[in-house]
């Protein structure tokens, strides 16, 4: 495992991330006992850099990171955030970045990951009704108390990123990046780089469309939250699949999974971006990690922008998109 630098300040983790959220929510029912054996055979594989959120649960998934880092904590750089809201078994609310509101969520994290600091501290979503000053003003004083090492931002326009990291250095902007989403290419990139920041791409596969294993919507258990993405629609999800299909070709020829292939073409983006994929289970995170033996050329990305060009897939990423690239 290599590794990359976020930023300019000197965050320095494993090119690949593991995200955590699926070990407690979104997806099918939790298994504690394996997830907490992902993270430790992670880990041990060389993924030092671990991905949750206070919203994920809410408030479990800090839980179960917290005991599963317990006596590994000098192993982890540990990243979650704040902002996004949810009562348990509830819709969400809008987003919160009130400095009042920033002070106790870490503080809350801290408590429930039973650690002193979290190395890179996130605000989830942008409150529109909060200035983006005053938020990360509050987030730098944190970074000042020492319980915070570098603060990010997930899901936030140029315009915002500009205004954040006039106040204090922005490390990381954490934003869904795929051969299936390709936003980020417009706007997004060419911002953080030209400011030196670096870039967390999270659901690499597509939310797991892109691993080839999903083909019609009762592959899903009852409450899987993709359900009610738009992408997952029947009608959006049957032109979806035939793009898969395209990359699945590719990856025969590469003999390798069409998720490895799939990480593979964000690792070869360039030493700036991170892969955040989610698994709780040992055996696909072992599969995944085959990505970084792989080195996609210029024609084999040439290749898949071929089969699946930018734009080309069907359905919005969430039900409202108001709360994105604000």
């Amino acid at each position: 495992m290599k590794t990359r630098k976020l930023g300019r300040e000197g965050l320095v983790v494993s090119e690949l991330e593991l995200g955590c959220m699926g070990m407690s929510d979104f997806y099918d029912q939790p298994d504690d006992d394996e997830s907490i054996a992902t993270i430790h055979r992670a880990l041990d594989l060389g993924i030092d850099f671990l991905d949750t959120a206070d919203v994920y649960g809410p408030f479990t998934n800090e839980e179960l990171v917290g005991r599963a880092i317990k006596d590994r904590r000098d192993r982890v750089i540990l990243a979650t955030k704040f902002s996004n809201r949810k009562k348990p078994g509830g819709p969400y609310m809008a987003p919160n970045g009130r400095p009042d509101y920033v002070r106790k969520c870490i503080d809350d994290s801290l408590r429930r990951l039973g650690t002193s600091y979290v190395d890179l501290y996130y605000q989830h979503r942008v409150d529109k009704n909060t200035p983006i000053e005053d938020t990360v003003g509050a987030m730098a004083d944190l970074v000042r108390a020492g319980k915070v090492r570098y603060i990010g931002l997930s899901e936030a326009g140029p315009a915002t990123i500009r205004r954040a990291h006039a106040v204090h250095p922005i490390t990381a902007l954490q934003t869904e990046y795929s051969i299936f989403t390709r936003d980020p290419e417009a706007e997004a990139l060419p911002t953080v780089r030209e400011l030196g920041i670096g870039f967390v791409a999270y659901s690499p596969l597509g939310r797991g469309m892109l691993t080839g294993t999903i083909k019609q919507r009762d592959a899903f258990v009852a409450g899987d939250r993709r359900l009610s993405l738009p992408r997952f629609d029947e009608d959006h999800l049957k032109a979806n699949v035939a793009l898969v299909e395209r990359i699945e070709l590719l990856a025969r020829e590469k003999k390798a999974s069409p998720a490895v292939l799939a990480l593979a073409w964000l690792l070869a983006r360039g030493d700036d971006v991170v892969p955040l994929f989610g698994t709780k289970r040992r055996t696909y995170l072992e599969e995944n990690l085959a990505a970084v033996k792989i080195d996609l050329n210029a024609a084999d990305l040439a290749r898949i922008d071929e089969l699946v060009p930018s734009g080309s897939v069907s359905g919005q990423r969430y039900p409202d998109m108001s709360s994105v690239n604000r």
